[in-house]
């Protein structure tokens, strides 16, 4: 499998994208120790004029680079929780649905429907106006949206592996539904998830700026889509203020789907006995 993902160049190149960002992240308060927020020169200084601010300033004359490194670490917590939460959500209920069927299977896909009835941006936007936009806010309307269609994917490969025949030894063998279900069942279907999984980190990560941009992002934490939100009323006349945020969202994203298609190279196993037919 890791030969298989090795072999796929754009995989490799996403991983290293992807490294070379959580670096960034983690080095944030060694690269820049004043912080996003200081203000460290003039507004807009025009990025490549001044040596020690190579991507610029801000409006209120705050750097551009410090505010990207320390950006990464918050768009990238939030798409990684967000995720989470909504794998924790959606894996369950998918999984009980799909294994059990009948009035349980029933329940969670029409409850699972009333939120796919509405558009996840439109359902976003509601939340997070409700619950005032905050990073926890922000985090826990991406996962509400989010899961739906994990549910839906877990419960499709439920269905298909629960006819297996090591199932059916399993039953004969005496063994509890619930202990079925966690030990045999869903950890043959881990490989979809994980693909969904790096791709989902992605989308939250797009639906984190979208909401930033209207103005729905939290104004106490600098993320790549706060940054880009607050330039959206100078954007003709300081270009990089959203040029270079922009940017690193879609790297960051290019990245994680790029990882995401190595994964499912990697770890289908339909495809895999095409590449050694």
């Amino acid at each position: 499998m890791i030969r298989r993902f090795a072999s796929n160049k754009g995989a490799v190149i996403g991983v290293l994208i992807l490294l070379i960002v959580i670096g960034l992240a983690l080095s944030a308060d060694l690269l820049f120790p004043r912080g996003p927020w200081a203000m460290v020169q003039r507004p807009f200084l025009v990025p490549f004029t001044m040596d020690g601010f190579p991507l610029g300033t801000d409006t209120l004359g705050r750097d551009v680079a410090a505010g990207l490194v320390h950006g990464a670490r918050v768009s990238l917590l939030v798409g990684l929780v967000s995720t989470i939460v909504a794998l924790a959500i959606g894996v369950p209920l998918g999984a009980v649905a799909g294994f059990y069927g009948g009035w349980a299977d029933e329940g969670a896909m029409r409850f699972t429907e009333f939120f796919q009835t509405i558009p996840n941006f439109a359902l976003a936007i509601v939340l997070v106006a409700i619950l005032e936009p905050t990073l926890t806010s922000i985090t826990l309307a991406i996962a509400i949206v989010s899961w739906p269609p994990v549910a839906r994917l877990v419960r499709a490969e439920v269905m298909a592996v629960k006819s297996r025949e090591y199932v059916d030894a399993a039953r004969l063998a005496g063994l509890s539904n619930i202990r079925i279900l966690t030990g045999e069942v869903l950890p043959n279907t881990v490989s979809p998830i994980i693909v969904m999984a790096s791709l989902m980190v992605a989308t939250a990560i797009l639906l984190e700026s979208s909401l930033s941009f209207l103005g729905l992002g939290d104004p106490n934490a600098m993320s790549w889509g706060y940054m880009i939100g607050a330039a959206r009323t100078v954007i003709r006349s300081a270009w990089w203020l959203s040029f270079f945020p922009g940017v690193a969202i879609l790297v960051t994203v290019l990245a994680l789907n790029l990882i995401g298609e190595g994964l499912n190279d990697a770890l289908n196993p339909h495809l895999s006995r095409k590449g050694t037919a």
